[in-house]
């Protein structure tokens, strides 16, 4: 299998208009693109295709483990028709990407934080951190993770629709 380099993306994008975040990877400049659906791009990494495809599988379940936590906790994010909705801010986008960017450089951080993201999908790290089951950078790692998991909308939560009460 050849190795080629392509471009690690966090970029913003309409369709219908309806804004999204997209990250994914292209094997191509940006400009090449831009012309279809996306607006702007925040971030972009070149990097080697095997890298990019292990840590697009961390970015996922990291935005995958947050939605299923605000779903779960009752806030209603709307499904854009690409990529993860626009009430997600950019900030938070571009820590988990970032994050995930700079931990694949070391691979002892980052087998330790994609095992961690793995437990966090079952359960939160919180009640590990406390118990002190885990140390030094271990608990550090899983802090940081822990706090990519913490954006929650300003607006309350939605209650969940009900027959109305005329039927």
């Amino acid at each position: 299998m050849i190795n080629r380099n392509l471009y690690l993306i966090l970029a913003s994008g309409e369709i219908n208009g309806v804004g999204f975040w997209l990250i994914d990877k292209i094997y191509n400049d940006f400009t090449n693109i831009e012309n279809r659906y996306l607006l702007e791009c925040h971030r972009k990494e070149l990097i080697a295709e095997e890298s990019a495809k292990d840590i697009l599988f961390a970015i996922n379940l990291n935005l995958n483990n947050l939605m299923s936590d605000l779903n779960r906790e009752g806030f209603n994010i709307e499904k854009p028709p690409k990529g993860i909705s626009f009430n997600v801010p950019l900030k938070v986008m571009e820590d988990i990407f970032d994050f995930w960017i700079e931990t694949y450089k070391n691979k002892n951080s980052w087998q330790t934080s994609l095992g961690l993201l793995k437990i966090k999908k079952r359960i939160s790290l919180s009640s590990i951190i406390k118990s002190e089951a885990i140390k030094s950078h271990v608990k550090d790692l899983a802090l940081t993770i822990e706090k990519l998991h913490t954006y929650r909308p300003i607006t309350p939560e939605k209650y969940k629709n009900k027959d109305p009460m005329w039927k």
